[in-house]
């Protein structure tokens, strides 16, 4: 899987859904072509930007100037920074900046920022004036690998993450690798997780490239962006064949059922970041796949290596302020949106690379085996 220099050429990726796929432009630089993107998909439209505020200080300006030049009018409505924004509270006021903006029908949303602001923007075009279409900017590697394709919007409730929510997909997005370069080092890390998971899930040959090429994703330049298409590519495809997660999409959750409970048991906040949550998440799950006699303990060893290697957490433990009891992990997974009938359903793995669907795990497997991790 060699990886050749490009001169300039952004690589584009199509979400193939029938009369509403859209592109993935990939590459440094595609924010300042974002206004001549969104004019050639809706001539004289406005923009209504959302953002939050730290990435308001870096990128607001450039992507007011990227809309101008293409004489897109916009304007800006900016939230508070991490994973508290998605809430009820906020997602009314976002609604609410965006009718008194008068932003019509015609209009649409800029979401610009990580996965917080993607999902919450998406949420918001979704529901205004019973849908505008909006484009995806995303300014973390979680968001241009994940958050922002496939068309997954929503905020969280004080029973889970991402319960309240609409499948809505973007009509374009402009993942600019070049802003990546200003990102925290732990939030970079964070979403590696994100493309870790996919040669998890699916790419064995794409894993054991990361395995070598990580330290070159990071510095940046032609392998993150390879990273980067390799990621979209795939969640595009999945995405294709099963929009609405009635089947294969539900392997993207790899990782994310015990991930998602221990992010909602660490409230949310940066005590414990959603990528470095995936990270144990994926951990757990290859971990309770030896134990279930699934895989080999070595498949599991280069899982916890690789991550650790990078940086990210392995060990239940590494959690800062620590985690809760097991009953209360097993109640916040029985708020999964994979539970069928109170059923659990994981997404478990034969080999790197070959993940699957595994409805009706039994829960107090689950509880034993969670119970050792904890100790």
């Amino acid at each position: 899987m060699n990886v050749q220099p490009r001169q300039g050429e952004p690589i584009i990726v199509n979400v193939a859904l029938g009369t509403r796929a859209y592109d993935i432009v990939i590459g440094r630089g595609v924010l300042a072509s974002l206004g001549q993107r969104v004019a050639a998909l809706k001539p004289s439209a406005r923009a209504a930007i959302v953002t939050d505020e730290h990435v308001a200080q870096r990128h607001l300006k450039a992507t007011e100037a990227a809309l101008a030049a293409a004489g897109i009018g916009s304007v800006a409505v900016t939230v508070a920074p991490g994973e508290g924004s998605k809430s009820v509270a906020t997602f009314e006021r976002v609604c609410e900046a965006l009718i008194a903006a008068k932003i019509e029908r015609g209009d649409l949303v800029v979401a610009l920022g990580g996965g917080v602001v993607g999902d919450l923007a998406g949420f918001a075009a979704a529901s205004v004036r019973r849908g505008l279409d909006f484009a995806q900017a995303p300014t973390t590697l979680l968001a241009q690998v994940d958050s922002s394709v496939g068309g997954k919007t929503g905020i969280n409730s004080r029973h889970g993450k991402n319960l309240i929510g609409a499948f809505y997909q973007p009509i374009l997005v402009a993942a600019d690798t070049a802003l990546l370069d200003t990102l925290p080092e732990r939030e970079f890390r964070a979403g590696y997780a994100e493309v870790a998971k996919y040669g998890l899930l699916g790419d064995a040959a794409f894993f054991a490239w990361l395995e070598t090429n990580w330290k070159d994703v990071f510095a940046g330049g032609p392998a993150r962006e390879h990273a980067i298409a390799v990621s979209c590519r795939m969640k595009a495809a999945i995405v294709a064949r099963d929009e609405r997660e009635t089947g294969d999409r539900a392997l993207l959750n790899l990782g994310h059922t015990f991930g998602h409970a221990f992010e909602a048991a660490a409230g949310f906040s940066d005590r414990l970041l959603h990528g470095e949550a995936v990270a144990l998440g994926m951990v757990m799950a290859f971990s309770f796949c030896v134990r279930r006699k699934l895989i080999a303990p070595a498949d599991a060893e280069r899982v916890i290596h690789h991550l650790a290697a990078v940086g990210l957490p392995t060990r239940l433990a590494e959690v800062r302020g620590g985690l809760p009891g097991v009953d209360r992990l097993m109640d916040l997974m029985a708020q999964d949106k994979k539970v069928k009938r109170g059923r659990l359903t994981f997404i478990l793995a034969r080999a790197i690379g070959q993940a699957f669907v595994a409805p009706d795990v039994d829960a107090a497997d689950v509880r034993e085996f969670l119970s050792e991790q904890l100790s």
